[in-house]
């Protein structure tokens, strides 16, 4: 047979490739159409006319099917894998843009929370000395209040010392003379005891004496036994009091310890706050600032309060300006006695600072005084105001009639009570420094029709 002869009787079989569900079975050979439109077929057949089939007289075997199929599969593997792959990249890029995203999310949420916190702590400084100087005032006054339990409980100390002191002392009397009665009473017993005595005489009525004596003698010891007794009942007593007393006290002394401590912190952050204020700008112009409003808050206050009172009073309201008769407190002007003893450092009018120069406008005058002198009111009036006043203290304010009107801040011990009279010289409290920005002094304004007035033309000269 010759080659061309050999190769159709090849390509009469049934091929390699032929699907047998497509032949119906019977091994009939696939139509040309669907041979050129399967694509392994395409693949192999481009392949077969590629390949020489011979080098000079040796002939070249064709691929048989099983060395053909991995190529494919392999080849189709590639061209799967490409858009595969590229969409892994694409999610993987797009995860990571979400992780990012995720992140930034997350720290602008942290510097939102930093910002809030840090907006939460920026308070006032006025408040934030409010707040200083009322939890320093509350621990002063627990440590004034356990020092005075301090002295109660040494008093009492001392009062139970006194007591066990003397107990031991009359128990000592007690002790000799129970001793003296022991000695007696051994000595008669060496002899025989007491009936020998009572027997030996003849004389009815000398035994009787006998018995009689030695039954007084008998109920003298057991007296002078229930009093030795008593006494050291009544010295363990005042001893175990004395040393309950003792622990009560040592208990007192670490608490005061405790909280002077705390007095000392608060004092600490009190002092913190004011260097601030006194030598750094921003917090200097922030207070002179807040003082500012203070003062204008005090103002619609005093109003408040003049209102107030008129309208108890069912007076009408003054003409602006026009100043009443000369009689009471404004005839007083240049006369007033000083409501403390001390000195004008910060005077009445508008103040620059020397350092920063700011412009404030003072209402009234700073007295320097030592803390805890007195405060006395200039004038007889009526107490209207008492309690703590933002940027002021603890503040008083007395109505002395005819729209005059008085102010004491800084104030440690307010003594006047709201609503009561006072007479002049009457002392309404102490000198202190809360609220103050540059230690113990006593604010002092005269105010009248809700104005403030110059207080160095109303007090009187001094020297």
């Amino acid at each position: 047979m010759s080659r061309d002869e050999h190769e159709r009787t090849l390509g009469q079989g049934p091929g390699p490739f032929v699907d047998p569900d497509r032949t119906g079975g019977r091994g009939e050979t696939p139509s040309s159409t669907a041979l050129a439109t399967d694509p392994l077929c395409l693949v192999i057949q481009q392949r077969a006319r590629a390949t020489p089939r011979s080098y000079g007289s040796r002939r070249v075997p064709r691929a048989s099917p099983s060395a053909v199929a991995p190529l494919v599969l392999l080849v189709l593997l590639v061209a799967l894998a490409g858009p595969a792959g590229a969409q892994q990249k694409r999610d993987e890029t797009l995860q990571s843009e979400q992780k990012k995203l995720l992140q930034t999310q997350k720290r602008l949420k942290e510097e939102r929370e930093k910002a809030a916190a840090a907006r939460a702590r920026e308070t006032s400084l006025l408040a934030e000395l409010e707040r200083i100087d009322q939890r320093l005032a509350e621990k002063q006054a627990e440590v004034t209040r356990l020092a005075a339990r301090i002295k109660r409980t040494q008093s009492d100390i001392a009062t139970l010392r006194g007591e066990v002191t003397r107990l031991e002392g009359q128990r000592e009397g007690q002790e000799e003379t129970l001793a003296r009665r022991l000695r007696v009473m051994y000595r008669v017993h060496a002899q025989g005891g007491a009936l020998p005595l009572i027997l030996s005489g003849d004389d009815p009525v000398t035994r009787a004496v006998a018995v009689r004596h030695l039954a007084s003698l008998a109920a003298l010891d057991a007296r002078l036994i229930r009093e030795y007794r008593g006494t050291s009942e009544r010295l363990a007593d005042r001893k175990g009091r004395e040393e309950a007393r003792q622990r009560e006290l040592a208990a007192l002394h670490a608490e005061a310890q405790t909280e002077q401590a705390e007095v000392d912190r608060e004092a600490a952050k009190r002092r913190t706050l004011l260097a601030r204020v006194r030598d750094e700008r921003a917090y200097h112009e922030r207070m002179v600032g807040e003082l500012t409003e203070a003062s204008r808050r005090l103002e619609a206050f005093i109003s408040e309060l003049q209102a107030r009172q008129r309208k108890l009073a069912r007076v009408p309201p003054p003409k602006g300006g026009v100043e009443p008769p000369g009689v009471g407190f404004g005839n007083l002007r240049g006369r007033l006695p000083w409501p403390a003893e001390g000195r004008i450092v910060t005077t009445f009018g508008a103040q620059v600072h020397p350092r920063f120069g700011t412009r404030t406008f003072r209402n009234g005058v700073d007295i320097e005084a030592a803390e805890g002198t007195d405060v006395a009111a200039v004038y007889a009036g009526h107490v209207i105001y008492t309690g703590w006043f933002k940027g002021y203290g603890n503040l008083i304010i007395v109505d002395h009639g005819n729209e005059y009107y008085t102010l004491y801040a800084h104030i440690a011990e307010i003594e006047a009570k709201e609503g009561e009279d006072v007479r002049q010289g009457q002392r309404i409290g102490t000198v202190g420094d809360t609220a103050s920005l540059a230690g113990p002094r006593l604010y002092f304004e005269v105010r009248y029709q809700g104005k403030p007035q110059d207080p160095a033309e109303w007090l009187r000269q001094r020297g």
